[in-house]
């Protein structure tokens, strides 16, 4: 068809040829047709406010404005891509041109609604500023600006990317920003807040667009894919929803690239392939090697993973979700709202790591990301991350099978109680009888009782502390506590209502374990909350610290060199910058 036959019908689209190999005829024209599909995210763009997902606390403030008609001039919505800057401005184009009156409710159906809703309504003037960031095509486009409509109630301007406009484009659009003619409105989105100036900000009211929550748009699919008819299963949603990263323009792409992977299926593997993810079940069983220790299994496991040439960054990132879950479930016992899998695998990492050491796992995993890049390929990189991780394992964690049951012989007591004075700390002298460890006999008493027959002498804490070789959160809550009570088979600490948040069912049991290292499986440990008198260990700990770092100081004052050079040069001592070496 030549340009302008027919009505002067012009046009552009992508074509695809239908041709028929059988029966080519060189003398037939060739026919075309243009392609008619929509894009899901155009598709299932909200046409008015009660259909966006999310942001409720901006569609709250249009809604009530545009219902008490008490609308501003200028309006700046700000946010990541993706999150409905640009359509929330279109539906507030349409509330206030509808032909039924302005309305926090447009009808949709009048020409005013249906032309904004094609993009072809000529009084909303949509410019990209990324494209136009000269001042003469600012100047242009406000030449206009103090005419009325041409259809509508209101001339609409929506810049989109506005922080792209230069310095003196900013300028020639202050001056109508600021005092507009009463039938213009300004309606301004960008992802970077921070390039605008002040002046354009204070002319606004400004309107910040969060990340969409995850399970948001997982409903957002999930409704997408039932009116689509496509068949999908969740955890593939869930992957495509992180994989969005809060924008629903994104999870939508997503989805349509999703849809033609699996020739309108989504299914998880199929995304997984598509993302370059790892199936999570991989995962939990690299990651269960990792705390055992074992580096020939973990290693193996890597190898099998990267003939599939995955994303080791976002293996990563499933790792730092793996502990995240954990360090969540160490502190509150309460197991996550994920596969059965995901709770089996938080359940054994907490088993086997404390909570600090999980959170050490945790930042590795994230530090890892960040510097995957700088390693030489992706796969050593991935390596060393997860090397660290066992470089920094506990010792119990690194002896698979050492903490099983069994026999209970003497060479058996005998590892386990060196295991636990292995940090240095002089091992405890202990008999054995057959399969009985024998304890040495002590005077049952409601006070604290002096046990240096057994190398403890409860009279000392602190000093316990020391040589039972305690580390880590058991350490710390041993140090937190004094003795009440003791006798030869139970010991009483009291704890501070203040730090109750270190009594955890696992430290207990670590704690209790270490003790029982020393004075045998029968012994056990309570502690209770309440007010203490006495000083605590960690109390003279801190105290000693603190008499150091003040001697520290007044040496520092005291020194003739720093007198002088304090004289000569008018200077000060910065306190805070003066900390021990050691």
């Amino acid at each position: 068809m030549k340009p302008g036959a027919g009505g002067a019908l012009t046009w552009a689209a992508f074509v695809m040829v239908q041709w028929n190999p059988n029966s080519l005829d060189i003398n037939s024209p060739v026919q075309y047709e243009p392609m008619s599909y929509t894009v899901l995210a155009r598709k299932w763009r909200p046409r008015t406010f009660a259909e966006m997902a999310g942001q409720e606390h901006v569609l709250r403030t249009l809604i009530n404005a545009l219902d008490s008609d008490r609308l501003h001039h200028g309006f700046l919505f700000t946010g990541t891509r993706g999150v409905g800057k640009t359509t929330i401005a279109r539906i507030l184009a349409k509330c206030i041109n509808c032909e039924k009156g302005v309305t926090s409710t447009p009808c949709g159906e009048c020409s005013a609604c249906q032309e904004i809703d094609a993009g072809r309504f000529v009084d909303l003037l949509e410019v990209d500023a990324a494209s136009r960031t000269k001042v003469d095509d600012t100047r242009e486009l406000l030449d206009n600006v103090q005419y009325a409509p041409t259809f509508g109630r209101y001339k609409v301007y929506l810049i989109d990317e506005v922080h792209m406009l230069s310095r003196h484009s900013f300028n020639a659009l202050l001056k109508t920003l600021e005092e507009p003619p009463p039938h213009v409105k300004f309606l301004l989105a960008t992802t970077d807040p921070q390039k605008l100036p002040v002046t354009v900000l204070s002319r606004c009211l400004q309107f910040n667009l969060k990340r969409l929550p995850r399970d948001l748009i997982i409903e957002r699919l999930q409704a997408i894919c039932k009116a689509e008819d496509f068949s999908y299963d969740g955890e593939a949603l869930t992957l495509l929803a992180r994989g969005a990263d809060g924008s629903m323009r994104d999870a939508l792409s997503l989805l349509d690239q999703a849809v033609a992977y699996g020739d309108g299926a989504v299914s998880e593997a199929d995304v997984r392939k598509m993302l370059g993810s790892v199936e999570r079940n991989k995962v939990y069983t690299l990651a269960n090697a990792v705390v055992a220790g074992d580096a020939k299994k973990m290693l193996e496991l890597i190898a099998a993973m990267s003939e599939y040439a995955p994303d080791f960054e976002e293996v990563l990132q499933e790792f730092a979700i793996l502990f995240q879950r954990a360090a969540i479930f160490a502190l509150t016992q309460s197991a996550p709202r994920d596969s059965m899998e995901m709770r089996d695998a938080v359940k054994h990492i907490c088993a086997k790591l404390s909570p600090e050491e999980i959170q050490l796992m945790y930042q590795i995993a994230i530090l890892g990301r960040r510097d995957l890049p700088l390693a030489p390929d992706g796969r050593s990189g991935f390596e060393m991350v997860l090397l660290r991780m066992m470089a920094f394992m506990p010792s119990s964690a690194q002896t698979p099978g050492a903490d099983s049951g069994g026999s209970s012989d003497a060479p058996a007591a005998v590892g386990k109680s060196s295991r636990a004075t292995g940090r240095g700390q002089q091992a405890l002298p202990a008999t054995t009888t057959g399969n009985q460890r024998a304890r040495p006999a002590r005077k049952t008493s409601s006070a604290v009782i002096d046990t240096t027959g057994s190398g403890l002498d409860f009279n000392d804490w602190e000093g316990v502390i020391k040589l039972m070789g305690l580390q880590g959160a058991a350490r710390q809550l041993a140090a937190n506590c004094v003795v009440k009570a003791n006798d030869d088979q139970h010991i009483m600490l009291i704890l501070d209502e203040d730090n109750r948040h270190m009594l955890t069912a696992q430290v207990q049991s670590k704690l209790a374990a270490v003790m029982q290292n020393h004075l045998g499986d029968e012994f056990t440990v309570k502690i209770e909350l309440g007010k203490i008198a006495a000083v605590t260990p960690a109390t003279k700990q801190r105290q000693a610290e603190e008499a150091r770092l003040q001697s520290i100081r007044d040496s520092i004052f005291e020194d003739p060199n720093v007198k002088a050079l304090l004289e000569t040069f008018d200077a000060e001592i910065q306190e805070e910058s003066i900390k021990p070496i050691n």
